[in-house]
């Protein structure tokens, strides 16, 4: 096959085709396979099919990690369906495994029945024994309840490639195109666009450019010629509301909401940070773009960093920095200073699992304490929490609309799952984005006749002080970490000023507009109510959609704002004989609530570095739903 007919790859033998609604396909390998490369490629074919979808990569926290390894292994897990689906899914119905450790650590979650594919020549007696297989499970009757599919695709790449003059070292690490080429063969996956961004992405090494291309034709190939194959599956494309869509990751949403909040504020931004896992991407992103009035720096640490974008938010800039639970550690204090300066900023935390620095490459959900305390004395900040990689654009416009509305610091809670997942997006309509644009002063306000510039003078709606951008003519003052006189901003001591700045700090908190909460009960008559904040929205809103089916009844609410609270959760919450919130930590939303509304949270925690799965969560709400006295579903 020539390069002319390259963009027609279709089937032409006869194979039983099979339609589906959704499948769930895991790659996994060594971490030097390029699991995460191959898993990206098959998301975009479906997402260039129309599917809807959702991933998770999972990958080791070591650079690389020994070869062929427990340690080592990196995976890729994609559902993809022709309905709107809401997470990555719970177990995979294919599972390609290009070495024993890859076998080892995913077998357990493939279902009876499912289909594994394997690669063949890396199941020798050495990698074997590497990973304590005292038998090769490819002879013995281990994998008998799964329909395996044995490929040796180490040999069958080097010998499509013979032609190109590479080693067979060189040729043997296209492999994981020949294994997508496979796949995109036996879902009928469009192969365009992924010729295409082989030869782009290796368009300084033509040579490498080839050799993949030729591996991705070989595995697809193999599927159309093999006899082991006798079956293909069809996935037909999605039925999702009308417009433009794009594969889009969490932080990808993340770093084009910021320029966006850019572009809606007319202000320049600065976006201040030091690289860290799983929150770099964002910085890597955002310093693509600064045609639209960006300056990134990247820090020599975490503390200056924020220190930056602090100070470019005193200077008239919207000042935003990255980072995960380590690096807000390191940034409390600034933190706390833009409380007492009272200046926008924005916090972008990607939680990953700790404490310390714990779990670099796995999702938590367990700063939110940190977020809303982690600092010393009464310094209150807004926290947002986005629920799926596409939402993080909304979120950090929602960020920013409460950072330079209410001038404070606001934390904006992603995590691992979200950050590095995604979904298709529907690109917003640019006419429909919030206008953030601020107000500067512009005048001296002091209310003593004075004719000074008093910076702590508030807006009696928001308590919002006045931002003056410094240099403005007859606008001169001074800001600081020490207590401000109210109104004036001199530096003052006096306990009956202290007790009334920190009163009207909580106050202008408490006071920000946020959406209420709305409720999703189909039935109108749940006695349970599912809550949930942050990634969980996936895995609880496929929970409930399993608990309907069987015929329940349940309800859900998800928050995004969890500092300040939607005005009428308390209403919600005692409106139902029990609410049950799962949270990937040990409950810390719940115990808040607990304290607010003195309701009896039922909280379900995991803290595994793992998402929760819809199945788990369908037992546990059928549990509490069944439950006579509800007692069981304390768990």
């Amino acid at each position: 096959m020539t390069t002319d007919d390259s963009t027609a790859l279709r089937a032409s033998r006869s194979t039983e085709v099979t339609r589906l609604e959704r499948v769930v396909v895991r790659f996994a390998g060594d971490s030097g396979d390029g699991m995460q490369l191959t898993g990206d490629r098959f998301t975009s074919e479906a997402a260039a099919f129309g599917n809807d979808l959702a991933t998770l990569p999972n990958f080791p926290a070591e650079i690389r990690a020994p070869q062929g390894t427990l340690p080592g292994v990196s995976s890729f897990q994609l559902h993809f369906a022709d309905y709107d689906i809401l997470t990555p899914g719970d177990r995979p119905d294919v599972l390609v495994a290009m070495n024993p450790a890859a076998l080892k650590s995913n077998i357990g979650d493939v279902p009876r029945g499912g289909t594994v594919i394997v690669n063949t020549d890396e199941f020798t007696s050495r990698n074997l024994t590497k990973v304590g297989y005292e038998s090769d499970p490819l002879s013995d009757e281990s994998l008998e309840p799964y329909t395996v599919h044995h490929v040796a695709m180490s040999t069958l790449t080097k010998g499509a490639l013979e032609s190109t003059g590479l080693g067979k070292k060189d040729a043997e690490r296209a492999k994981n195109m020949f294994a997508l080429g496979l796949l995109s063969w036996m879902y009928h996956r469009p192969t365009e666009g992924t010729e295409r961004f082989l030869r782009e992405k290796f368009a300084g090494k033509p040579v490498l450019a080839e050799a993949n291309v030729l591996a991705f034709r070989a595995g697809w190939n193999y599927g159309e010629t093999t006899e082991s194959f006798a079956t293909t599956y069809e996935v037909a494309p999605a039925s999702l509301p009308s417009g433009t869509y794009r594969q889009i990751t969490g932080n990808l949403a993340l770093a084009y909401g910021i320029l966006a909040a850019g572009q809606q504020s007319e202000l320049p931004v600065m976006f201040g940070s030091y690289p860290i896992t799983p929150a770099s991407d964002v910085l890597h992103e955002i310093s693509k773009h600064k045609n639209f009035g960006v300056t990134t720096f990247q820090a020599e640490d975490e503390i200056a960093s924020i220190g930056a974008a602090l100070g470019a938010s005193y200077g008239g800039a919207l000042g935003v920095t990255s980072t995960s639970g380590p690096g807000v550690a390191l940034k409390s204090e600034t933190v706390g200073f833009g409380v007492m300066t009272e200046l926008p900023l924005i916090v972008i935390d990607v939680q990953r699992g700790g404490p310390s620095t714990g779990l670099p490459t796995k999702t938590e959900q367990a700063d939110l304490l940190q977020a809303m305390h982690g600092r010393n004395g009464e310094s209150p900040v807004p926290i947002v929490a986005p629920a799926s990689p596409g939402d993080c654009f909304d979120a950090a416009l929602e960020a920013a609309r409460i950072a330079l509305t209410y001038r404070t610091p606001v934390f904006l809670l992603s995590d691992g799952a979200i950050a590095n997942g995604s979904e298709p997006w529907l690109i917003p309509n640019v006419e429909t984005l919030p206008d953030l644009r601020v107000n500067f002063a512009t005048e001296p306000n002091a209310t003593d006749g004075s004719g000074e510039f008093w910076p702590y003078v508030r807006d009696t709606e928001t308590l919002a002080r006045e931002w003056a951008l410094p240099g403005t003519p007859d606008l001169q003052h001074r800001i600081g970490g020490l207590e401000k006189q109210d109104g004036a901003g001199n530096i003052s001591y006096d306990p009956d000023n202290h007790e009334r700045m920190v009163r009207l700090r909580q106050a202008k908190i408490d006071g920000i507009t946020v959406p209420e909460a709305t409720v999703d009960d189909p039935t109108g008559d749940a006695s349970v109510l599912a809550l949930g904040w942050g990634s969980t929205y996936g895995p609880i809103g496929a929970a409930c959609r399993r608990v309907r089916a069987a015929g329940l009844p349940i309800a859900q609410v998800h928050l995004r704002h969890l500092n300040p609270l939607p005005a009428n959760l308390g209403e919600i919450l005692a409106a139902y004989d029990r609410v049950v919130l799962p949270e990937m930590n040990l409950g810390q939303l719940a115990q808040l609530l607990r304290a607010r509304y003195l309701v009896d949270i039922i909280s379900h925690t995991k803290v595994a570095g793992q998402p929760f799965k819809a199945e788990e969560l369908a037992d546990t709400f059928t549990d509490i739903i069944t439950s006579s006295n509800g007692k069981e579903g304390h768990l």
